[in-house]
């Protein structure tokens, strides 16, 4: 039974990763006993450590599990309470719904987004063009929608794109069933390009996630947070912009620069060309689906337009709240293509659920750094410091610990304690828009840095195409170092000589 037990605990991980869980498990009670008068606070900062490493090892194991008994830890030592835990799910509940139904939509409207990707996949052979329209087009449509979904979009271009190729590099026709996830019958004239064509999505994928973040930053539907700050500093649509702009527009300038720059140079895993291989199996493709191409197939494409129309209307108006419009869009896409099987309905929330499930442990974790004031000094600290020097410290102070924890959260305790500020007489009105889009710019840039910093990024890491693509957390967090680097320091520049 107790060698059962040991191969249950934690499924197929590594037997070191297992051990170091239960060594942190036993590790934070102790540090708690023993840790005096300050142990509650260690204890609560190991416990984010090790969520964080969770995340470090997604590969090795699911985080839900793991992340979820350092979370259940935290609720039973004290450090933070299932109330404060609610209250912090239903601040970010938007963020939920968006998870649960915009995720399930854009699966509906697959086959159009495949068909419009592959288009321009097959059509662009330059590697320097392709990147700048996967960062370009992903920081224009982040502007307007939300950098989720925008993510969530190019996820599931690139997994149509992989299952197609791993399929026939398989020796299986498009007909077959196939496990794209085994690369036993993949034949060895094939797995060099393989290899190659994971490094080709992995180059894309990540350029999408740094143009979700330069559009995400300018506008308040772009990032969850900068609703937030737009409802406290009191600014519509066009003055968001505005007041942002002397920042996001020349960080946005970098990082279209940094993209090119890196793809040129091949530089952080960047530049690898398209197997000729590859792209004749996906222009095959592309024929054998023109060709087989029905009436019905052609409606399908039609319905799945007009919904996307609708879907981008809804957003850049903000009819509606996101995860609604989410709601809204799988209405559409199956009712008029003939998806109403309650099996094929619930596959499309099999990708978005387990990380619903991950992003609500997630807010444990958050609800311990609030009730155990973690931050609180250096939000303290910043605040107290001179004028000139305050917005620059605001903007790392607030990126640094975005990178760690949660950038909404972030963004929830800067804007608050501002807002208090202002209304205390402590600061300025002038001075509270500077600092609003010292932490904006903050939360949103600078926490590129690792995938928990970004919930777009954390979905990518987590999705059914990254183990596919061999795309780990240290991996992201080495591909996105140039980004990090290039945007952090152009948007300090923006906050001490331009805003």
């Amino acid at each position: 039974m107790l060698q059962a037990y040991q191969h249950l605990f934690l499924g197929h991980a590594p037997r070191w990763y297992k051990l170091t869980i239960l060594g942190f498990l036993v590790l934070n009670p102790l540090v708690m006993l023993l840790g005096g008068a300050h142990g509650a606070t260690v204890a609560a900062w190991l416990i984010l450590l090790e969520f964080i490493f969770t995340l470090a090892m997604a590969l090795k194991c699911y985080p839900l599990q793991p992340g979820g008994l350092l979370a259940v830890q935290a609720v039973l030592l004290g450090l933070t309470h299932p109330d404060s835990v609610y209250q912090h799910t239903l601040t970010a509940f938007p963020i939920i719904l968006l998870l649960i139904f915009m995720v399930a939509g854009i699966f509906f409207l697959k086959e159009m987004l495949v068909f419009c990707f592959t288009k321009l996949l097959l059509k662009v052979r330059s590697n320097l063009l392709l990147a700048f329209l996967f960062c370009l087009v992903p920081a224009v449509l982040a502007a307007f929608l939300d950098a989720l979904t925008v993510l969530a979009v190019v996820i599931t271009v690139a997994m149509g794109f992989y299952e197609v190729y791993h399929k026939v590099a398989s020796g299986k026709t498009q007909l077959d069933p196939h496990d794209s996830s085994a690369d036993e019958h993949v034949g060895e004239l094939h797995r060099s390009d393989l290899d190659a064509f994971r490094a080709v999505l992995r180059g894309l994928l990540m350029h999408a996630g740094a143009g979700t973040v330069l559009g995400g930053v300018t506008t308040p539907v772009g990032q969850p947070q900068n609703v937030l700050i737009a409802e406290q500093a009191d600014w519509n649509f066009m003055e968001f912009f505005l007041q942002v702009a002397p920042v996001a527009l020349p960080v946005f300038v970098v990082g279209i620069v940094t993209c090119l720059v890196i793809e040129q140079m091949k530089w952080f895993g960047y530049g690898t060309r398209l197997p000729d291989a590859v792209h004749h199996v996906l222009e095959s493709y592309d024929r054998e689906q023109q060709a087989r191409r029905t009436p019905r197939d052609v409606a399908i494409l039609v319905v799945q337009a007009i919904t996307a129309v609708i879907l981008i209307l809804a957003l850049a108006f903000h009819l509606a709240e996101v995860g609604l419009v989410g709601l809204l869009v799988i209405v559409l896409a199956t009712a008029f293509t003939g998806v109403t099987e309650e099996q094929r309905i619930g596959k499309a929330f099999e990708a978005a659920l387990p990380f619903t499930a991950l992003i609500v442990v997630f807010f444990v974790i958050v609800a311990q750094i609030h009730d155990q004031h973690l931050f609180e000094p250096v939000v303290s600290w910043a605040l107290h410091q001179s004028g000139d020097v305050r917005a620059a410290l605001f903007y790392l102070a607030s990126g640094v610990l975005s990178a760690v924890s949660d950038n909404v959260f972030v963004a929830t305790i800067y804007i608050t304690e501002v807002k208090a500020a202002v209304l205390e007489g402590a600061i300025t009105a002038q001075e509270f828009g500077r600092l609003a889009v010292a932490i904006n710019t903050g939360t949103n840039i600078p926490s590129i840095a690792t995938p928990n910093g970004q919930a777009a990024l954390l979905f990518l890491l987590t999705s059914a195409v990254a183990p596919l693509i061999r795309l780990s957390y240290g991996r992201m967090v080495w591909m996105a170092l140039p980004y990090t680097v290039t945007l952090t320091l152009s948007g300090l520049w923006a906050v001490l000589y331009v805003l």
